[in-house]
C-alpha cells in the first residue's frame, strides 16, 4: 500500500525465464500488494518459474497476442485485483525494478496520472548500451511527436510506466494496436484526454538476455509512431477521425 492505495505491478512476459527472478526479487515488495504476470505463449518455462516464485496472478495466453495484446490483459487483470496504482515492469530486467516505488509514489502524490521511466533523462543512455541507431531514432521520433502533440516529454518510447486506476478505466485501450505501437498510442491518448504525465530518470540496461525488437520491426514501429501522432494532429484539426482517440471507444471494462 502507498498512502492507502493498492499497488499492483504487472509484467507482460515473453520468454523471460532467464531474467524473471532478478526482476521479481528487486521489486519493492514491502509496498507492492500484488504482482500479475501475463505470458504471451512463451516457448520457455516462464510460466512455471512465475508460479514457483509465488507471483499473485499468472495468466498464459494460449496463442501469441502481441505486446499490446499482452498489456491489455495485464491492465484488465490489475483492475480486477482492485489496483489503485498500476506499474508495468518488463520482466526482461531491462528497466530497474527498484524504481517501481518511486514511480508509484509520484502517482500516489496526486500530481500525476501517468509516470514514464525515461532512459534519456540523466544523459547516460548510450553508456547503458542502447544501440546508436535506436538512440538516434528515439531522439528524432520524440522530437517529431513533441512537435505534433504540443508536448515536452524527454522520451515516448520507454516501456516502464505507472498509471492511476482512473486513467486505465477511462482510456479506450481496446482500440489500440496489439503490436508494439500500443505503448505509443497510449501516451497519445493520455495527451489527447489531458491526463497529467510525469517522468523519472531510469538507467538504460541493454544485455543479450533482455528482449529487444530487431531493425525491421523497429522501422515498422517508427512508422506506427509517426502515424499515431499524425492521427492526433489531424483529429484535432478536424480533418480526420482517429478511432483510438474516440471518447466512446471500447475500454478495458467493456467485456
Amino acid at each position: 500500500m502507498i498512502n492507502g492505495k493498492k499497488l499492483v505491478v504487472v509484467m507482460p512476459a515473453y520468454n523471460a525465464e532467464r531474467t524473471l527472478v532478478h526482476t521479481y526479487q528487486e521489486l519493492p515488495h514491502e509496498i507492492v500488494d500484488a504482482v500479475v504476470l501475463v505470458d504471451d505463449d512463451s516457448a520457455d518455462d516462464t510460466v512455471a518459474l512465475a508460479e514457483q516464485l509465488g507471483i499473485t496472478r499468472v495468466i498464459r495466453h494460449d496463442h501469441n497476442l502481441g505486446y499490446g495484446g499482452n498489456q491489455k490483459t495485464c491492465y484488465a487483470t490489475a483492475l480486477e485485483e482492485g489496483a489503485d496504482i498500476v506499474v508495468m515492469v518488463h520482466p526482461d530486467y531491462q528497466y530497474s525494478p527498484k524504481l517501481c516505488g518511486a514511480m508509484a509514489w509520484m502517482i500516489a502524490s496526486g500530481e500525476y496520472d501517468m509516470v514514464l521511466g525515461s532512459r534519456i533523462l540523466g544523459g547516460k543512455t548510450r553508456q547503458g548500451g542502447m544501440p546508436l541507431y535506436k538512440y538516434v531514432a528515439n531522439r528524432l521520433l520524440t522530437a517529431a511527436q513533441n512537435a505534433l502533440l504540443g508536448s515536452k516529454l524527454s522520451e515516448f518510447h520507454t516501456g516502464y510506466r505507472a498509471f492511476t486506476r482512473a486513467l486505465l478505466e477511462a482510456l479506450p485501450l481496446r482500440e489500440n494496436s496489439d503490436d508494439f505501437v500500443f505503448d505509443n498510442q497510449m501516451i497519445v491518448q493520455a495527451v489527447h484526454f489531458d491526463y497529467r504525465i510525469g517522468e523519472i530518470s531510469c538507467p538504460t540496461r541493454y544485455m543479450p538476455e533482455a528482449s529487444s525488437i530487431n531493425f525491421r520491426r523497429s522501422v515498422k514501429y517508427g512508422f506506427g509512431v509517426l502515424g499515431s501522432s499524425l492521427a492526433y494532429r489531424l483529429h484535432h484539426l478536424g480533418l480526420a477521425k482517429a478511432g483510438f482517440l474516440a471518447g466512446a471507444g471500447r475500454r478495458l471494462a467493456d467485456r
